[in-house]
């Protein structure tokens, strides 16, 4: 019988195949190890393959479209209901067998060599920003035993630490200096690796012509552009700017029931650095909205109404969908009385 279907389960070194015919009988229940992976589905004729989008679903993806499979990757969560039972890999396996053939399935597209690359740079950056921010809050601490109280900010924070490194002693022990000293070089160091993934990202983003069209909206510069042209690449994917939004999880829950609809806090569901990003660019403009509000009519009629971190939120929701409309029509950023203007 020819194999028309097949549910594949990743993992780290040893895969689970589902395989099933036109009449939805199973031909193949096996666990195979990576060598043995490649050589099964290169002997395969073309079908359907469905994979969870997890690690390292994506190089498989291109793998397996290499030689000839329509592969289609599919959201962890859109998959479990139709695990049956205990969860195992052969469950899972079948489950996805299953919920790839489905008509209403939602499927991720596939990234590629260049979009992966440009998104481990930001993965990397985010890691390093975290790591930046554990070591000045340990030094704050450490300091504030001995009396020593920086002000606030990274940037205060690393003078002072560059101070350290060059000699500057404190009111206390060799012990404790020396650690303040390490923790110092280390926070620097911290630093110098973040100014060089920056500098290979704007390198990316002068290079990518959509990249550079979306850092003309206000609040987008080249950190937030790169990141949601790696992220999403295919606009088309989307119907609409609100469906955009909701995808970064920036629209509001829905409650609806008996024809009464109430609506929530937003869903905070996709991809969490994506809305982080917009936020913190949407924050920008609040600050300076705040100083000057005939800069930025918009914002400054949000805040006459909405705390700031809310409008903050309602902002990246309203320019979620402008990013939207500038990736699905190839347009620049048009400022209007109802959007978002730069100073």
């Amino acid at each position: 019988m020819e194999i028309i279907t097949i549910g594949l389960d990743l993992a780290k070194h040893v895969f689970q195949v589902h395989a099933i015919d036109a009449d939805g009988k199973a031909i193949v229940r096996k666990a195979f190890r990576r060598s043995q992976l490649a050589p099964f589905f290169a002997a395969l004729p073309p079908c359907l393959i469905g994979i969870e989008a997890c690690g390292t679903a994506h190089y498989w993806a291109r793998q397996l479209s290499e030689m000839g499979h329509e592969v289609r990757l599919m959201p962890p969560a859109y998959v479990k209901p139709y695990v049956k039972r205990g969860k195992n890999d052969a469950n899972d396996a079948e489950a996805i067998c299953e919920a790839v053939t489905r008509p209403t399935m939602r499927f991720v597209p596939i990234k590629s060599v260049e979009q992966q690359a440009a998104l481990a740079m930001h993965r990397a950056r985010a890691l390093l920003v975290r790591q930046r921010t554990q070591l000045v809050n340990a030094i704050r601490g450490l300091l504030a035993e001995f009396g020593v109280e920086i002000a606030s900010g990274v940037e205060q924070a690393l003078k002072l630490a560059q101070r350290f490194v060059d000699g500057e002693a404190i009111d206390a022990t060799a012990a404790a200096s020396g650690v303040i000293s390490l923790l110092s070089q280390q926070a620097l160091d911290v630093q110098a690796k973040i100014g060089v993934l920056e500098r290979e990202i704007l390198i990316w983003h002068r290079g990518n012509e959509t990249s550079l069209r979306l850092a003309t909206a206000p609040g987008i510069g080249p950190i937030v552009a790169s990141a949601i042209v790696a992220s999403v690449g295919d606009p088309g994917q989307f119907s609409s700017g609100r469906q955009f939004a909701a995808w970064l999880g920036l629209t509001p829950r829905i409650a609806s029931t008996g024809g009464k609809e109430r609506l929530g806090r937003v869903t905070k569901m996709g991809d969490k650095y994506l809305r982080r990003l917009l936020f913190l660019g949407m924050m920008s403009i609040v600050r300076r909205a705040k100083q000057k509000p005939e800069a930025h009519p918009h914002a400054a009629r949000l805040l006459a109404r909405k705390p700031t971190r809310l409008a903050a939120v309602a902002m990246a929701n309203k320019t979620a969908r402008v990013i939207w409309a500038m990736m699905a029509r190839s347009e620049d950023y048009r400022c209007d009385r109802d959007t978002i203007c730069a100073a």
